[in-house]
């Protein structure tokens, strides 16, 4: 079975159990500021699982894009994806167990679906703790549609639990579903949620029936919800009896583009093949995040940074293949070709995904040109060391000034009969995450961060807004995001109303006043304890870390933050908030430029 197949029919299975058939989100998420992509089929139906009604009713099913970027450095082995497709199906207060664990039975077993005998799956459900009690009722519907009691495993929160989402809200128990793959158990104790590879996690389904509260109690929802989820990709190398993902009709072809472009063969050397991999799954990542309708476009914070580092590393993997020049178009052409019936804006926007890929290529290749002579600069001073080690700040300044792949300075430094320190490198590294990391993958602040003359200045110039908001409107207001380019800034905040032209040209001048005063930027690093003790303002859900950058801004701004900014307020410019709009209930957003005059 295909994947365009395998697609087809969960949607018509579950819509003729009268589901919905609902379209897939933005794989940029909507007014969430706490992550930079939608990492999950369920992410967007969040505020109907929480309790709002959706339009469509309370049984609905989709496909949904999902970009998750947490394990990158993983991905390049056989089953690790940034990009995937994500299959649901959802209740919002309708049914429940019996009915949730019956249906995915029934797709998976019945041969007018997918057809899988029923010796080959084994389930998982929660074993009970203080908080709530072991999961007989999803046990006894497993033994009442088939799975014996042998192969239906309790095992504890961390294995068999979703949510909540934050510190309060809907969470409850999951079931999940696993196939076993033939293999040779790994020992006596064998069994679904080992990691061996034996047992391949097909499915989850969640009963969100509990409301976490404030004091870590857990009560029982009035409304239960149920939330599903199963992977295109891995279900397909599953049904097909495939190894990986990468030996499906989903990767194949792509990565023979990838073998042509650089004249080797797949499976014939590991280190090449690994390259091959990167490749397929950073393009088709940045296929579509460029060509989502709300698409991103390669930058140094936020999504941006993420997309610009998918692009890079799958440069700088063509380059380990021997692959000379511009080539990411040919590879995102097949991507779009393969999704077009079932994402058809990439047909849309092909032009400009291909422009905008090769934009990208273009400024790399100039960064390593760049680079290079700055490391062959310092070649002389390196060489005289005896051991031959370039130490890793020196490696870090190549990589933070000049954007330089530590692998590359590895790779001349091997030419000049040289090594590289790269645990000093890390180290290096680290303290920068630590100091200038801001929302923890880069979010809104400033991420890795541009640190651009325009884009400093627009930075700080977000301190001076978010303290001039709480002058005009009150001690209410915090930011809930922002979002920087060269271009102009975007701010969001948390305020229930439309500012009037007045309250807008009041928050102007206060900003323009301290601009005018050429009021000093001072930077300390404290607790976030001592931080918030001295009144700095920190970002709302953000999980810092022991230690802080507390920006002060004279004595009218003090912030927590790790974005890039100007010494003094006079060389930002003059401030014009351009528009002032509705971001999501209860959060206003202003869009402002800086010029000149």
């Amino acid at each position: 079975m295909t994947a365009n197949e395998l697609r087809s029919k969960y949607i018509e299975f579950f819509k003729s159990k009268n589901h919905v058939q609902i379209s897939g989100k933005s794989v940029i998420p909507e007014n969430d500021p706490t992550v930079l992509f939608t990492t999950a089929g369920m992410h967007p139906l969040v505020p109907y699982l929480s309790g709002e009604n959706h339009p469509a009713g309370t049984r609905l099913t989709d496909y949904q894009k999902c970009i998750r970027t947490g394990d990158i450095d993983q991905v390049g082995d056989p089953s690790h994806l940034t990009f995937f497709e994500m299959l649901g199906n959802w209740s919002l207060g309708d049914y429940f167990k019996n009915e949730s664990i019956s249906w995915s039975y029934e797709f998976l077993t019945d041969k007018k679906w997918l057809g899988i005998s029923p010796d080959k799956l084994s389930v998982t459900v929660f074993a009970g703790d203080e908080d709530a009690s072991r999961d007989e009722d999803s046990a006894s519907v497993w033994e009442k549609v088939g799975i014996p009691r042998e192969r239906i495993h309790f095992l504890p929160k961390s294995d068999n639990w979703w949510g909540p989402a934050g510190e309060t809200g809907p969470c409850g128990p999951d079931t999940e579903i696993f196939y076993d793959t033939g293999i040779e158990p790994c020992g006596d104790n064998c069994a679904p949620g080992c990691g061996c590879g034996k047992y391949v996690e097909i499915w989850n389904n969640v009963f969100m029936q509990f409301n976490k509260k404030k004091d870590g109690t857990f009560e029982p929802l009035k409304r239960k919800c149920v939330d599903t989820g199963m992977g295109i990709e891995r279900t397909t190398a599953m049904l097909q009896g495939k190894k990986s993902v990468y030996q499906t009709e989903i990767f194949q072809p792509l990565i023979h583009v990838i073998e042509k472009l650089a004249e080797k063969k797949y499976g014939e050397n590991e280190i090449d093949d690994t390259s091959i991999r990167i490749i397929c799954d950073h393009v088709r990542s940045a296929t579509m995040i460029i060509g989502d309708p709300k698409g991103v476009l390669p930058s140094n914070l936020g999504a941006g940074y993420v997309l610009r580092r998918l692009i890079r590393r799958s440069i700088r993997h063509g380059k380990k293949l021997g692959i000379e020049g511009n080539f990411l178009g040919k590879p995102a052409e097949w991507v779009i070709d393969y999704f077009k019936d079932v994402y058809p804006e990439l047909t849309e926007k092909k032009e400009f995904i291909l422009k905008e890929l090769l934009n990208e290529e273009d400024k790399f290749l100039k960064t390593l040109q760049h680079g290079e002579k700055e490391f062959q600069k310092l070649l002389p001073n390196l060489q005289k060391n005896p051991k031959k080690i370039i130490p890793g700040r020196v490696a870090f300044r190549l990589f933070d000034t000049y954007g330089f792949p530590v692998e590359l300075t590895e790779e001349l430094a091997a030419e000049n009969s040289m090594t590289v320190d790269v645990e000093g490198f890390q180290e290096a590294f680290k303290k920068h995450q630590e100091l200038s990391r801001s929302q923890s993958a880069g979010v809104f602040k400033g991420g890795l961060a541009d640190h651009s003359e325009i884009t400093t200045k627009y930075h700080t110039a977000t301190h001076l807004l978010h303290q001039a908001l709480v002058n005009v409107l009150g001690d209410h207001v915090q930011q809930k995001g922002s979002n920087i380019t060269a271009e102009r800034m975007r701010f969001d905040f948390s305020h229930s109303e439309k500012l009037t032209q007045e309250q807008i040209q009041q928050v102007e001048s206060i900003v323009n006043e301290q601009i005018k005063k050429d009021l000093p930027v001072k930077m300390e690093v404290m607790s976030l304890t001592e931080a918030k003790a001295q009144g700095a303002r920190a970002l709302f859900g953000e999980k810092y870390e022991d230690k802080v950058k507390v920006f002060s801004i004279g004595d009218f701004s003090k912030e927590v933050c790790g974005g890039p900014h100007v010494e003094h307020t006079g060389l930002i410019g003059h401030f014009h908030i351009k528009k002032e709009q509705s971001s999501s209930a209860g959060v206003r957003r202003i869009k402002a430029v800086i010029t000149d005059e």
